[in-house]
């Protein structure tokens, strides 16, 4: 049985993650890495393609718990389930920070009465098609495929059951009792790592999500909001490198039984300004320093082999290819593993890196000394290829065409170089040709992205097609946000790509701008970017109203997709997203600053 996908949440320990079904299932789990082979893919699949579900020994399919939240400020879940006959229990589930490899942990604890608990695991590597080698060593299971090997620790008495390759056990808990599994995964030609004891693992990880939620400096009117959201971008961050990847999963479809699904498990350079940002402006510097880190790093080499996304390490090659044994989500065909957009060009991603570099020089990042000539080589080749068409922001499989978002962000990398050498004229490079730049871009967009008879920014070059993306232009300082084309451009889009108070990237009625069939929903990170702009362009009351309408999307965990369909009320794409994540905290953020300025001002008027 398909759940829905905000059904699920989140767990994971710096280096991947699950998500735990209401039904109390993990249908998805990747390892060691985001963008391992999964060993649970029902998420994609079915239950054969593997997952591991604790539930009442009587739940049926797809029956699930009574209420269910993280434990404070922190990714260990707890899951309640009561019985009609009275009883109760609790799973805890949770992935402690790990020291040499990865585990799972569940804990059973009985809150009433005497409940009867079934653990059905089966896993299935290299997502779902290989069942492994299940044997007893120790007391306990270990499960060993090709490179794969998952031992399995029970405190209740576990037993396999050969017709459907499955290891199951039932138990029953009185109040106050626990029961503890772990599962953990290590490279099957190395020696079995040191177990971890579950209960001190437990109380270790509630510590370490504690203090690291504790720098958080954000204390204005949506800190639960705010928190939840940081927390889950420090979920997704690849903690050896700093990488963050873009989302947890791939190929959650963006249209039911379409073919809009792709692979998010990777680091995209579009995120960087946003994400880092965010970090900064809530205290957390040592994240923001790592992400810039990774930054460099990924971008290091000839700017014109600068990629849109790379592995979470920094890896380079993403190869896509199909999984045709996985159905795909809710029948979503096809699934994809590995994305071939990294092949793409998007200029943008020149502005975005160079702005977020500025970003991070201007709020007092120690400066790498390497950082500024990296830079100089970027502007370079933008400046000789800024008038090229490429496939822009959102990774379009059609025709390359001039978009207006690219050439916006080509003249922010020439800003952001003018900006940095006035402020400081000691270091290298030629401060007129960058003016000049700047201006060229500027006047070639203002001229052929601006449609004047409609008042408002185009999608692309001669198009009257319009994008979300525009809605950025106040934000990056393109244009005043009291410009009458910035003013045209917000009410234009949100009339024509407007979706019950939400916002679609762009259209994708009539012949698609994309080169794809079929239709997406609401795009999260858009439509906060529309908070933003009625923030920017002095409706405040009504950014305040959308703000409301997006929180009411985050699903009871507190977590967010890439897209929303309003007319079904469901989440779309792939889950958690860092872009919808980091989205919420920059408007949150955004309001904040308006509140604070529109108190000072009161204060003002009242000493008058």
């Amino acid at each position: 049985m398909t759940q829905p996908i905000e059904d699920y949440a989140l767990i994971g320990d710096l280096m991947t993650s699950g998500l735990v079904g209401r039904d109390g299932s993990i249908d998805w789990l990747c390892l060691p890495r985001f963008d391992s082979a999964a060993c649970f893919a029902a998420l994609l699949g079915d239950e054969e393609n593997g997952h591991w579900r604790i539930a009442p020994a009587g739940a049926a399919e797809g029956e699930r718990c009574t209420r269910r939240a993280y434990v404070d400020d922190s990714l260990v879940l707890e899951s309640y389930w009561e019985t009609p006959d009275g009883g109760a229990f609790k799973v805890t589930d949770f992935m402690p920070q790990r020291h040499a490899a990865p585990d799972v942990m569940r804990i059973v604890e009985g809150i009433s009465g005497e409940v009867t608990v079934r653990s059905t695991l089966r896993l299935r590597f290299d997502y779902g098609n290989v069942v492994p080698w299940v044997r007893r060593r120790d007391g306990e299971r270990v499960a060993i495929a090709g490179p794969d090997s998952v031992w399995f620790r029970s405190e209740p008495h576990v037993h396999t059951w050969g017709e459907d390759n499955s290891t199951r056990s039932e138990f029953t808990v009185t109040p106050g009792q626990r029961v503890a599994f772990v599962l953990t995964w290590h490279p099957s030609h190395e020696p079995r790592p040191e177990p971890v004891e579950p209960y001190e693992a437990l109380e270790h990880c509630l510590a370490d999500w504690h203090d690291w939620a504790a720098q958080c400096t954000y204390e204005g009117p949506y800190r639960e909001a705010v928190t939840r959201s940081l927390i889950t971008l420090k979920a997704l961050t690849y903690a050896p490198t700093g990488g963050i990847a873009a989302a947890s999963t791939t190929s959650l479809p963006e249209e039911i039984g379409g073919v809009r699904n792709w692979d998010y498990r990777y680091c995209w350079l579009r995120d960087s300004t946003l994400t880092l940002a965010s970090l900064l402006a809530t205290g957390f510097l040592e994240e923001a320093r790592a992400w810039r880190e990774w930054l460099l790093r990924a971008i290091a080499g000839d700017p014109a082999d600068l990629q849109i996304m790379y592995g979470i390490a920094g890896e380079r090659r993403i190869p896509e290819f199909e999984v045709p044994w996985l159905r795909g989500y809710a029948g979503s065909a096809p699934v994809r593993i590995g994305n071939a957009a990294v092949n793409q060009l998007q200029l943008d991603v020149y502005g975005e890196v160079l702005d977020a570099l500025h970003l991070a020089r201007s709020s007092g990042l120690p400066a790498e000394k390497h950082s500024w000539r990296i830079q100089l080589a970027l502007l370079d080749f933008l400046e000789r290829n800024w008038q090229r068409p490429d496939e822009g922001l959102w990774e379009v499989r059609g025709p390359r065409r001039h978009f207006v978002h690219s050439k916006v962000m080509a003249w922010v990398a020439a800003d952001r170089a003018v900006r940095t050498l006035e402020r400081d004229p000691s270091l290298e490079g030629d401060v007129e040709r960058w003016r000049t730049m700047r201006k060229e871009v500027h006047r070639d967009v203002c001229e052929k992205g601006y449609d004047p008879r409609r008042n408002t920014f185009t999608q692309y070059y001669g198009s009257e097609e319009l994008d979300a993306a525009t809605l950025l232009i106040p934000r990056v300082g393109f244009l005043p946000p009291d410009d009458p084309r910035v003013l045209g451009t917000v009410d234009a889009v949100r009339a024509e790509l407007g979706s019950s108070g939400l916002v679609r990237r762009y259209s994708t009625e009539g012949p698609p701008v994309d080169g794809l069939p079929g239709g997406e929903g609401a795009f999260l990170a858009c439509s906060f970017w529309l908070a933003d702009a009625l923030v920017l362009t002095g409706r405040p009351e009504e950014a305040r109203a959308l703000f409301a309408r997006l929180l009411a999307v985050r699903n009871d965990v507190g977590l967010l997709a890439e897209e929303y369909d309003p007319v079904s009320g469901r989440q779309l794409g792939n889950f958690p997203q860092a872009f919808s994540h980091i989205g919420l905290v920059n408007t949150a953020l955004t309001l904040g600053l308006c509140e604070q300025i529109q108190a000072e001002a009161e204060a003002g008027a009242r000493t008058d």
